[in-house]
């Protein structure tokens, strides 16, 4: 008997297989995208994820949900959701980088509320850097969802280079003050497994996507940043396995999800970890 994913994990993993480096095009990737969401865990899947520059007249998306990724201009991501729905696909979100490292990311919020005032029912992600003006673009994003604008930020934890890999201390400090706030995030980039490692051809160390949630819960219940440091340096899955289980029953606070180029991949580490059954009872 097939069984539904728990609320914990519910919509965890969004389908980043269109995202640059693939070389997955879109027919073959909306195709694979259905096949997944056909099967018994599709409860995991959040929305296929497309660079708004390879939206074009040609695309049938049928009833496929979508999250736009802006790789256009600001300006250009209206017209591009416009056509993605006039192809048939639900646009779920839209995520958005404001600003590079190290640069001002008040100028890219306000282009971004712009097109959020645009469109009301549309929720966007608006990706703020690891760096500097960092709690004040929070607190910017705070004031726009007070007013009603759907609003919300936007992480990268990886890179190609180590300073974009944030410490635990770091990224517990951002989960606190999403946590303070009340916005909900979204991470990209970094989170390849469950758990934390160390990359053997990089020597990067990656946060783990389970370490992240079981930190958001942490950050919910109230756990100060060292506590949910702690959570986000743990490389023993044990504790972090032992605190979602009992937590799988309950909607997953905070931590909205992120990419991952094979939604298969964190489907088999949960399934490993006794998380997701597998598909039987």
């Amino acid at each position: 008997m097939s069984t539904l994913v728990p609320p914990l994990f519910a919509g965890l993993v969004d389908d980043a297989s269109l995202l640059p480096p693939s070389p997955t095009g879109v027919a073959e990737a909306v195709a694979k995208h259905d096949e997944h969401r056909a099967g018994w865990f599709a409860g995991l899947l959040g929305p296929l994820l497309v660079p708004a520059s390879l939206i074009g007249a040609d695309l049938i998306a049928h009833d496929v949900p979508f999250a736009l990724v802006g790789d256009v201009s600001l300006g250009a991501l209206p017209i591009a959701v416009d056509k993605l729905r006039a192809a048939g696909g639900r646009v779920l979100h839209i995520e958005a980088a404001v600003a590079r490292r190290g640069e001002d990311p008040q100028p890219g919020l306000a282009g971004l509320r712009t097109v959020s005032e645009g469109d009301r029912e549309l929720l966007v992600y608006a990706e703020i850097p690891l760096s500097w003006g960092l709690l004040g673009a929070l607190d910017t994003v705070m004031e726009a969802r007070a007013a009603g604008l759907p609003m919300a930020p936007k992480f990268r934890v990886g890179g190609l280079a180590a300073e974009l890999f944030p410490t635990p201390v770091e990224l517990a400090a951002v989960l606190c003050a999403c946590r303070d706030r009340q916005l909900p995030f979204r991470l990209a980039a970094g989170l390849r497994h469950a758990i934390r490692h160390t990359d053997p051809e990089t020597g990067f160390t990656h946060h783990g996507f389970l370490n992240v949630l079981t930190a958001a819960i942490s950050a919910h219940d109230g756990g100060e940043v060292a506590e949910v440091a702690e959570v986000l340096a743990a490389t023993h899955p044990v504790p972090l396995v032992e605190a979602c289980r009992a937590r799988r029953g309950e909607p997953r606070p905070l931590f909205a999800g992120f990419g991952a180029v094979g939604v298969v991949e964190p489907l088999t580490e949960l399934v490993r970890l006794g998380l997701i059954n597998g598909g039987y009872e």
